[in-house]
């Protein structure tokens, strides 16, 4: 397709004034996709969120790829190639200098030899995942499935295997809905730093891998496949390209970053359409501002158009969901929004997700020897507050180099699971109530920043602290301690305020529990031997 046709499309889906100088011109569209979702804003905000999502609230995804290799953090393939960074210094201490040694090698070398998906999924919907999530390609631009489109995959490197097959079909053999992130539209820009060279040093000024050709690859191991088609570097860096904290200023394409050629938007639609086509996964996550690509190429909105018509069920509604990052009010009815490492501070009209990890995004060995991974007690609070709000939570579970998961972890997920199974009454099926809770906790949430990142920034739940859901008649309301007078107090049941209680009782406890309507609040009396909990759930009809 011509970069004016590309013009033409993109044109016709922003104001005039919302686009980029570069693409101010060309009012003409081209004709859309055959189904009820049509690759446009107008067309796609006729989505509604499947009850079974709503329905679902937890989910668990392996974020996993070759970046785990290292086993120390998340972006290690960009920062690999960062002079001076640690994971720099521990590349080259453990691996050799990026110029011999890069990211190909790593990917290569990456075998996933005690990967049992079968095993690990069976984990997580005995933990109370009612969806799961796999990584397709990250920002290092590797599929992890058989792609057509992308010679740089992992049926033809590294584990010699199709990942996202193997997920699936352990996902679906626990009859838990599939779904599928997609990072690499940032391929661009995030791989930047493998252009360069050491600046001092033994090796300065020898280039790194990323600068190398398909031609380059005579008598390497890698003849036959060209390092740009994975690197994505044959262009001009974007503007402050040495400022690592840059790219966050240029996530949406803006501040300077290189704008990408029309063939790699074309190649990243293929590619992503491929996945779609090959294994129908019912979530896509995407890790960016609002979809890929946008708004420098429309090729977002016809993989959204694309996944919704995929999905489409007998009264024309889709069950299919759609991810996306720092959506103002109209992609907010277009797609589910997600907050990174992050809730919202109260009750959102519409659906949305909180995206966490145990520990980093990619498995960091640090984070295990440190004792920094979240607690039970700590994703099982989060979760019952984001779902007070209207909310779902999927929790990353980091996963090793070689495909296992560490003791830690493993003990982590099991103990959430055991409190899922005496609460998720409490959770699965639920709807916001009038109000999301109350307690002193309310009064010191921390703001949004970004796409995200208030996560431990608030003051902590303690026992005047509650959360509510509604189901039917039936009020939830979970309380995170056991007060030093031996009763829950909760104002906002107060005589008067609100009809009267019948009974209360505590999931996976006491039946039946005393209680008393006062003006100040309904009184609960706590029942003798009560054990500590991450929290204690009232049912009160």
């Amino acid at each position: 397709m011509k970069r004016r046709q590309v013009l033409q499309q993109f044109s016709a889906l922003m104001p005039a004034a919302a686009l980029p100088a570069w693409a101010q011109q060309a009012p003409a569209a081209t004709a859309a996709p055959r189904g009820a979702f049509q690759p446009s804003w107008d067309s796609l905000m006729k989505y509604q969120v499947p009850d079974w999502f709503r329905d679902a609230k937890f989910g668990i995804w392996a974020h996993w790829g070759p970046q785990c290799q290292p086993e120390f953090g998340d972006w290690y393939a960009r920062e690999m190639y960062i002079e001076g960074s640690a994971k720099n210094r521990h590349h080259v201490a453990t691996y050799g200098h990026p110029s011999v040694y890069g990211f190909k090698e790593v990917i290569r070398d990456w075998k996933a030899e005690r990967w049992e998906p079968e095993e690990l999924v069976g984990l997580y919907k005995r933990a109370g995942a009612r969806y799961f999530m796999a990584m397709a390609n990250h920002h290092d631009n590797f599929d992890l499935f058989a792609s057509r489109h992308h010679a740089w995959n992992s049926t033809r490197i590294g584990p010699k295997q199709d990942i996202i097959k193997r997920w699936a079909t352990a996902a679906r053999a626990q009859g838990l809905p599939l779904g599928v992130s997609v990072h690499a539209a940032h391929a661009w820009t995030w791989y930047e730093p493998a252009q360069r060279a050491d600046t001092q040093g033994p090796l300065a000024g020898v280039p790194y891998d990323g600068r190398l050709r398909k031609e380059d690859g005579r008598g390497q191991w890698w003849e036959g496949l060209d390092p740009q088609q994975l690197y994505a570097q044959d262009h001009a860096p974007s503007a402050d390209a040495h400022d690592p904290k840059a790219i966050h200023r240029q996530w949406d394409w803006g501040e300077g970053a290189s704008k990408p050629s029309e063939a790699y938007c074309r190649n990243f639609l293929a590619r992503t359409l491929d996945l779609l086509d090959q294994h129908r996964p019912e979530l896509v996550y995407f890790d960016d501002t609002a979809l890929p690509l946008w708004p420098v190429s429309p090729v977002g909105l016809d993989i959204a158009a694309h996944l919704y018509n995929q999905h489409l069920d007998k009264t024309g509604r889709t069950q299919a969901v759609l991810f996306g990052k720092i959506l103002d009010e109209q992609q907010r009815r277009a797609m589910v929004w997600d907050i990174e490492r992050g809730q919202a501070q109260g009750i959102e009209p519409l659906p949305w997700q909180t995206d966490t990890c145990l520990g980093a995004w990619h498995y960091d060995k640090r984070v295990l020897e440190r004792g920094q991974y979240k607690s039970a007690e700590t994703v099982i609070r989060m979760l019952i507050d984001v779902v007070s709000k209207n909310g779902n939570l999927l929790l990353n579970v980091p996963v090793k180099g070689d495909g296992s998961i560490d003791a830690v972890e493993r003990r982590v997920v099991e103990a959430i699971g055991v409190w899922m199974q005496g609460h998720g009454e409490s959770i699965y099926g639920t709807r916001p109530w009038r109000v999301f809770g109350e307690g002193p906790a309310m009064d010191k949430q921390a703001p949004l920043t970004a796409q995200g990142f208030n996560e431990g920034k608030g003051a902590p739940l303690g026992a005047q602290d509650f959360r509510f859901v509604a189901k039917g008649d039936r009020l939830y309301a979970s309380a995170f301690g056991l007060p030093a007078d031996g009763r829950w107090l909760i104002r906002s049941l107060a005589r008067g305020a609100h009809p009267p209680v019948q009974r209360v009782d505590l999931l996976g406890g006491a039946q039946a529990l005393a209680f008393e309507q006062t003006a100040e609040g309904l009184v609960v009396k706590l029942p003798s031997g009560l054990a500590p909990s991450p929290a204690h759930v009232l049912r009160i009809a």
